[in-house]
């Protein structure tokens, strides 16, 4: 079993870089494998962008995995991403574990440029694309739907071969099988109960069955939203203040998806994630501030991961 902790991305009242900086430290010296961070590049939640954060994190530690769940790469310049995530992979010393997903039919892609229509494909293309510019082809030729390249030079390339592990994102069965595919691990949203989280593991191990892949090859994790507290009710309140802020209330399953309540409360809640089949799971607290996030990480390795060595 893999712990890892979200990063703070909540911008409030200002970023409050030293906290961040803190914060990521003392989640390296805690032992933690990695801090993921997430997308929402529009809406009400005022969070800070993924992969920038993931710079800044990348100078705040030595050891910590940096991870970003999930990135719909279809709103995205596939050239532009791979750039990206090269950068921060090369920065970091090969510690980048990035996490696309292809978005659903209710993204606001008109936002971005991109047809409807066709996001699925561009999804799927945009991905090739990048794998492409990742390999140790130093001139790229590529021929797509929506993207023609011709001997492109493409420099430097990942530290990490041949590209950064690619986790996905999604819960149709379709998208499972995609990332059974294309991917390295998938991660299960924050958004799903733990019910549904383990209905998707199914689909997953039946996928790696049917597309004769090595499941130790393929690693399944989840993100917990979750709050710790002696007072349950004020556990519970916290993290749906948390999730509304970052779902502006749209998500209709708050209660269902939240871990929360006292350390004996939130290690069962956490040990049914791991009876779901996770392998990994991201430790989400979600507070106004880094301070808070901060202050529920200590619960976490205190007194709630202890209880389930």
């Amino acid at each position: 079993m893999r712990w890892s902790v979200s990063i703070p991305q909540f911008d409030l009242t200002g970023a409050d870089a030293p906290a961040l900086r803190s914060y990521l430290t003392r989640a390296e010296q805690l032992g933690f494998e990695a801090g993921w961070t997430l997308e929402q590049a529009v809406g009400a939640a005022p969070l800070l962008a993924p992969l920038e954060v993931l710079a800044y994190a990348a100078a705040c530690t030595d050891r910590l995995r940096l991870g970003v769940a999930v990135l719909v790469s279809t709103l995205h310049d596939p050239l532009q991403l791979a750039a990206a995530a090269t950068t921060i992979d090369r920065l970091s010393g090969g510690r980048l574990e990035l996490g696309v997903g292809a978005g659903g039919p209710s993204r606001r892609f008109a936002a971005f440029g991109v047809d409807r229509q066709t996001f699925l494909a561009r999804f799927t293309e945009g991905l090739e694309l990048m794998k492409a510019a990742w390999s140790d082809t130093p001139q790229v030729t590529f021929s797509g739907r929506f993207r023609h390249l011709e001997d492109v030079a493409i420099a430097p390339k990942p530290i990490q071969r041949p590209h950064p592990p690619l986790w996905f994102g999604g819960h149709a069965p379709a998208a499972l099988a995609r990332a059974v595919r294309h991917g390295d691990g998938f991660m299960g949203a924050g958004s799903a109960t733990t019910a549904a989280f383990a209905e998707q593991v199914g689909v997953l191990r039946r996928e790696l069955a049917d597309q004769d892949r090595d499941p130790a090859g393929f690693r399944i994790g989840k993100r917990v939203y979750l709050s710790v507290d002696a007072d349950a009710g004020r556990a519970r309140d916290r993290v749906l203040a948390g999730i509304d802020r970052i779902y502006g209330g749209r998500l209709r399953d708050a209660a269902a998806v939240a871990v929360a309540g006292t350390p004996a409360d939130v290690a069962g809640g956490l040990a049914a994630v791991l009876d779901a089949g996770a392998e990994t799971i991201v430790l989400n607290p979600v507070g106004a501030t880094v301070a808070d996030d901060h202050e529920q990480m200590e619960l976490l390795a205190a007194e709630v991961l202890p209880q389930l060595l």
